[in-house]
Formats: structure tokens, sequence, C-alpha cells
């Protein structure tokens, strides 16, 4: 029997709920505890979602960074779902992964796993994506809207949207939500296209390329882009275990001098980084055609303009890009995530949230050590045109 994508969803649902609690968590742990004792010198093993997210490590893996700074790496292993992915780093399978910043907030307080956040993988990469007949967010009232996952930063960015234009959010099993409601449901990334196309949902909210396959498809239209809502925003961070970070901490230092050195790379050469994540690529790391790939990493001028006449984009001079690569961890992001987050409609287990501290969580679940470190052998932050200082002030702004 076929299995449904609603049934898998669920079920990948479940199984993360169940792995990102304490209990879950634990004999995970023991089984990365035992990996690293029989294995203290093991090489860099990536784990990944095939979603631009992931650019980062998989060009660093490509270009050969890792090996030049002396980290031995096997070829990157490419997983379907969250649950997955979690699952291989919580047991120790990988060792760096790509996450959505919220999911970090819940592994590390939620299931109490010890790893950390060292660096950004990028910024932005995420847009609201509607049917074709929808113009505005009020329209979305008495609808459906498809979210990755409960703790990411679309859940937060498209909840904060629709606040502001009257709406709220709710989960409903059954029943049409009401006409100042919309309802959110979990759905995987590569289902969501579909679902919009065949008019289950109304809009959905998700990484790059899935956006932009739906444009080019004629599936469905940008809403907004999370970028031009919380300006220059993290979505996924690098997360690395807390004792790799102790106690092979030149090894560390290695694996964040390759994604810091990828970061600059990409920036300058976008098109050949599409090439390099497609299916065309040599390496295969998605199965994304480069057209759609270049719609995001290297898009069309012509894209822009557009995006402003329609107002799609509100912010021009935040300037923007679809997707952006920028290390550095600033304290303030995450401490307004976490303030956001503790304000965000989340279902499942959240009590953890209402007793952490913003401030608390900016300190203990970032190591910003290595990327510092990392930024100061490559040049500083002026490489991704930004001052010389490690604070900055969070723009929302709908």
């Amino acid at each position: 029997m076929i299995e449904s994508p609603t049934s898998r969803t669920r079920r990948d649902l479940l199984k993360l709920a169940s792995l990102l609690t304490v209990a879950g968590a634990a004999p995970l742990l023991a089984q990365r505890n035992a990996r690293a004792q029989s294995e203290s010198d093991a090489p860099l093993r990536i784990g990944y979602l095939p979603i631009t997210d992931a650019t980062a490590m998989l060009v660093a893996h490509h270009n050969g960074y890792f090996e030049e700074a002396g980290i031995a790496v096997e070829k990157p292993v490419m997983v379907r779902s969250w649950a997955q992915l979690i699952e291989a780093f919580i047991s120790g399978q990988v060792n760096l992964v790509h996450l959505l910043s919220p999911m970090t907030v819940w592994a590390r307080y939620g299931s109490k796993v010890p790893a950390k956040v060292v660096a950004w993988n990028h910024m932005s990469g995420s847009a609201i994506t509607v049917a074709q007949n929808i113009s505005s967010a009020e329209q979305l009232g008495g609808q459906t809207v498809a979210i990755p996952f409960w703790y990411s930063v679309h859940n937060v960015v498209l909840q904060h949207v629709l606040k502001a234009h009257g709406l709220t959010p709710v989960v409903k099993s059954s029943g049409k939500p009401a006409a100042n409601e919309v309802n959110l449901v979990v759905m995987a990334p590569a289902d969501m296209p579909p679902a919009l196309a065949s008019g289950r949902i109304a809009g959905f909210t998700v990484a790059e390329p899935f956006n932009a396959l739906a444009e080019t498809q004629g599936m469905g239209r940008i809403l907004r882009f999370t970028g031009d809502v919380w300006r220059d925003h993290a979505c996924c961070v690098a997360f690395m275990h807390e004792q790799d970070l102790q106690t092979r901490p030149q090894w560390s230092q290695g694996v964040v001098d390759g994604l810091v050195k990828a970061q600059i790379w990409i920036r300058s050469n976008r098109a050949e980084a599409a090439q390099i994540l497609s299916r065309e690529g040599g390496n295969r790391y998605t199965p994304h055609t480069q057209e759609n790939l270049l719609k995001v990493l290297s898009p069309d001028p012509a894209d822009r303009a557009e995006y402003l006449e329609s107002g799609v984009i509100r912010h021009p001079d935040w300037d923007d890009q679809r997707i952006d690569f920028q290390p550095y961890p600033f304290p303030s992001y995450t401490e307004s995530l976490v303030q956001m987050l503790q304000g965000t409609l989340i279902q499942g287990e959240r009590g953890f949230l209402e007793g952490l501290s913003p401030q608390h969580v900016a300190s203990d679940l970032v190591d910003d050590r290595f990327v510092r470190a990392a930024l100061e052998k490559q040049g500083g932050l002026a490489q991704f045109g930004l001052p010389e200082q490690y604070t900055r002030n969070e723009s929302i702004v709908v």
C-alpha cells in the first residue's frame, strides 16, 4: 500500500515529537556517547535536507574547503524529513546539520540535547506563497495554510503577518475556519506546491526552492518574502555536538572555517552555486533543476522589479536578497526569536518555552568562538558588507 503524503507527514511529526523529549532523546544520546568513545577522531559527517538552507555546507564540501582546513569529510547524507535528520544527529550518525533555528531551541531546552549553534547557514531564503487568486493576506481568512514545522521561522513570521492583518492562527482538524481565522497544517515541503495546485491549501510558507517552483510552474504566487518582514533573519543554522566543541576545538574550528569560506564564495558565485546544488551538478546534492535554483540564488533583476511593483516587497531600502549568506549568529536575533516563539501558536510540546530567558538562550544556545575566529581569518564582517561589530538591532516590520 502506498502511503499518502498526509500520513507520512503525520508519522514524521509523531516521531519528531517523540525524539525531542528528554525520554525520547536519551537512548539516542547513549548511542552518540558510545560512538564518540569508540571513534574519538570521527570524520566530518554532514546531514541535510534538499533545500537551499544547506547551501553553505554543500558548497564547502564540493569546493574542498573542509579538506583545506585539515578535516577529513565524508560525502554529505541527504535525508527527506526533519525527523530523520534529528534522529541521525542525536544518535551521532552525523555530526554537522542544518536545523531550523527554532528547532535548536526545542532540541536544547525541550529534550536537553547537548549541542550548540555555531554559525548561521543563510539569511532569508523563504516566502509566503499563495494561490493565484489571492493578492492580500486578508484573503487567507477562512482558509488553510501549510507550514513546514511548528518550530520554524516560517511559522513565526507567518503568524506575525496574519495577526498584523487581523487574522487569528488556529488548528482545526475538522470544520472550516471562521472568516477571521487561518487554519495551520504541517506539511512536507515537497508536498506543498501540489497541495496548492489542487486547492487543498490556499498557501504555504517554506524554504526555497519550493516557492520558486510554485511560481515557475504557475501553481501560485509570492505574497511576501519572510526577509522583507524580518530583515536579514536566520532560517537554518549550523548545529554541532557540544562534546566535539569541547574535546575537539581544532577540528571544530576547521569545520566552521569551511562554512565561512563557503559563504564568502557563494556571494560572488551565485550562479555556480546553483549549478553545484542542482540535479545537473556532478554530486547531485538535490533533486532540483538548475533553472529553479537560479531563480533563488541568482534571480533575474526583472523579478525584483515585478515584486516591487506588485507590493510583494514592501521595504526596498532593506535591499533584501531572496537568499543571502552571513555566518555570525547575532545575539539580538536569538533573543527576538525566543520572545516571538513565546507568543506563537505551537501545537504540541511548548511548556519549556515559558520559563526561558531570551538573554540566557542567546548566550547558552550559541557558541560563537569558532565563527568569530573564522571571520577574523577571512577579513571580518566587512567581507559580508557589514560593520565590524557583533551587535545589531532587529527590524521586524510587516
